[in-house]
């Protein structure tokens, strides 16, 4: 049975920013809920420039994560 490797971030449910597993509250969006079932990653390092966080609805850079669930 291969082991289980934790994920170094878990995803905010509300914005899905990665964060440290540390955090308590999101930075971006002041959520405490959190899920280490995310997939796909994505860095948006300019939002105003960026296409892809438009169409994702981001509006502050930051890591973020594609897929929250299995």
């Amino acid at each position: 049975m291969p082991k289980q490797v934790r994920k170094p971030f878990k995803a905010c449910t509300k914005c899905k920013l990665l964060v440290p597993h540390e955090v308590v509250v999101c930075p971006s969006c002041g959520s405490s809920s959190f899920t280490e079932a995310w997939s796909g990653m994505v860095v948006i390092v300019n939002v105003e420039r960026s296409q892809l966080a438009k169409a994702l609805g981001i509006v502050k850079p930051g890591r973020y994560a594609l897929k929250l669930g299995t």
